[in-house]
């Protein structure tokens, strides 16, 4: 024997409004990337500079320095920002 319950159709409407709006989240949704923060040694490296420029970078403001502890990193992003295009 089973019984069969039947739903209200305002009730219908609204799990269907649910699943499309679900559906329009899933396709928008960007998953946040964690943060990367890279030291002075990596920072030259990924610029193909010297350290003594990352220093210079940082003392001009170009390159933005954060401390933990002694440790300088510099955050990953921001590095990439601080490239500008040159119009030849």
């Amino acid at each position: 024997m089973q019984v069969q319950i039947e739903l209200p159709k305002e009730f219908l409407n609204d799990i269907d409004y649910i699943k499309r709006e679900l559906e329009t989240l899933k396709k928008s949704f960007q998953p946040k990337q964690p943060k990367t923060y890279l030291t002075r040694q990596e920072v030259a490296k990924l610029l193909s500079v010297d350290l003594s420029t990352v220093h210079n970078l940082s003392k001009r403001g170009t390159l933005q320095k954060l401390q933990i502890g002694g440790r300088v990193l510099y955050l990953r992003s921001q590095v990439e920002q601080s490239i500008v295009k040159l119009n030849n």
